[in-house]
């Protein structure tokens, strides 16, 4: 459980960055490096990004950064 709540915190950290570049006008270098190590970081974990890629695909109207590690254990 603990790769799965680093996983989402990653995804929710993830988010939150690009919709504040979407937001933002300009060059944004500072924000693609931390999007480029969080998508480095979240390859470290490929067992807990298929977990949520299941979950959410099971739940259609839920988007990843909604998620909760509490989610996980429902399904198990």
């Amino acid at each position: 459980m603990e790769t799965i709540a680093e996983a989402l915190r990653l995804l929710k950290r993830q988010v939150a960055i690009q919709n504040d570049v979407r937001r933002a006008r300009g060059s944004r270098v500072v924000e693609e490096r931390e999007l480029l190590l969080i998508r480095n970081q979240l390859a470290r974990f490929p067992a807990a990004m298929r977990a949520i890629v299941m979950l959410t695909a099971a739940e259609h109207h839920r988007s990843a950064d909604t998620l909760r590690v509490s989610d996980f254990a429902k399904h198990r």
